[in-house]
């Protein structure tokens, strides 16, 4: 079985309901690896933050096919899509489409719509109040999400690695303990990003990044995001993938590890 990616019929439109299912990953990922390989790796990186796109099609006069393409992308990261990042998004995607007789003939971007709760008004409340928590928005805004110590993560394996690492922060004498913050937002250049658990020891600032099954295929943002997490002045950055882990026994090395990294 090839590990190809699924590409689109370009003998029919874009939207057409055999194309429809396949479009958003094809246009994404070849749009982001034809910018990396140009060197456009800022719009690469861009490309691949996106959570999806919606294409409809939008001018068909003569025998042009234009297609108005909608990029749906994190409100947290809605506001670094301006018109001249756009612009750069669509140079690339008219490039992957040339030869076609497709076009971009417009592209915007919008943010995708979080889950809405029946409690909604008191969450909205409870996140922006008077004492804004500096957890991450949207895992404040998921009743679904686990709490504990006052503290919210996105999933129960980031909860299991933050309690070895608070059973660790535990185990050493005051003036030489551990730091933990869950989904803190952190501005790097140009991106604001909610580290799964960022680390302080010993002066040094580490961060541990939490892999479930959704980050199959996403190798590449993941490796561009931890290069930024480094520049930043992380000194260490290392990724638990939890398809890997069998035991408690195994996330305790990984912890183990990753505390031995940051204080050498």
């Amino acid at each position: 079985m090839s590990d190809e990616l699924a590409s689109p019929d370009m003998s029919l439109a874009l939207d057409a309901p055999k194309n429809a299912p396949l479009v958003s990953e094809w246009l994404l990922g070849t749009s982001a690896v034809l910018a990396y390989h140009l060197g456009k790796t800022d719009t690469a990186r861009m490309i691949a933050d996106v959570s999806s796109v919606e294409v409809r099609i939008w001018n068909t006069e003569y025998t042009h096919e234009g297609y108005r393409v909608v990029l749906v992308v994190e409100p947290g990261l809605y506001t670094t899509y301006n018109e001249r990042e756009l612009e750069s998004i669509a140079e690339v995607m008219r490039d992957v489409m040339w030869g076609s007789g497709k076009s971009v003939d417009e592209l915007v971007a919008r943010p995708s719509i979080p889950r809405l709760g029946p409690d909604w008004r008191s969450q909205i409340k409870t996140a922006d109040g008077p004492k804004p928590s500096n957890q991450g928005r949207r895992q404040q805004l998921d009743p679904s999400h686990p709490v504990e110590d006052q503290l919210r993560f996105t999933n129960e394996w980031e909860l299991d690695v933050y309690r070895v690492l608070r059973e660790r922060q535990e185990s050493l004498p005051d003036n030489e303990t551990i730091g933990i913050m869950p989904l803190g937002g952190m501005r790097v250049r140009r991106w604001t990003f909610e580290p799964d658990l960022l680390i302080t020891y010993r002066g040094y600032v580490g961060v541990i990044e939490i892999d479930g099954p959704h980050h199959k295929g996403h190798a590449g943002r993941d490796h561009s995001r931890s290069r930024l997490f480094l520049h930043s002045g992380v000194k260490v950055v290392d990724r638990l993938n939890v398809e890997e882990v069998k035991s408690r026994v195994e996330v305790e090395k990984f912890v183990d590890d990753f505390l031995a990294q940051l204080k050498r």
